[in-house]
């Protein structure tokens, strides 16, 4: 059943109806090995581990889902405690000209909707949460490489929570 399902989700390329600069996503299908950084409001680190990324098309192509794993699958003896296992689903609203996208983490029972836009070099996806307003960016993006961050305004400045370094998987 698993390959059935499968087959009907992940796209091998992009929707002809996505325009070629609107492919914003395109550069992180992949797998990806992670150092992932939680910092506290402060800028110190709170804590870091590793993690995996894994980004396809889906959908005819008309959407980017992901799959981000804290710690990764490798070194998980039993899921308990801190760790994430989620999704984000993102697809190109052509009305909007922007990419729309839904975060879900069942482990700490989170659902962010976001807007998703190409911002000089970076992919910034942008949300109002609890009256906050947040930030994703994909930032200093590379064939092998980029770094993600997110961030919360306080206090009208942008405070860094979370980082990851991210490293193409090989093979």
């Amino acid at each position: 059943m698993s390959s059935i399902f499968s087959e009907a989700l992940i796209s091998a390329a992009p929707h002809d109806g996505i325009p070629l600069g609107q492919r914003i996503f395109e550069p992180f299908v992949g797998s990806w090995d992670l150092v992932v950084s939680w910092y506290r409001p402060d800028g110190s680190l709170e804590r870091r581990q590793d993690g995996e990324w894994h980004f396809e098309r889906v959908l005819e192509g008309r959407g980017i889902q992901d799959v981000w794993i804290v710690p990764p699958r490798s070194q998980r003896p039993a899921p308990s405690g801190d760790y994430e296992y989620g999704t984000s689903l993102r697809f190109y609203d052509p009305t909007i000209d922007a990419w729309r996208s839904t975060w879900i983490g069942p482990q700490h029972h989170v659902v962010h909707s976001f807007t998703a836009r190409r911002v000089g070099d970076q992919v910034q996806l942008e949300t109002v949460l609890d009256g906050q307003r947040m930030r994703w960016r994909f930032l200093d993006i590379a064939p092998d490489s980029f770094i993600w961050r997110n961030e919360r305004e306080i206090g009208g400045k942008w405070v860094l929570m979370q980082d990851f370094a991210a490293r193409r998987r090989r093979g």
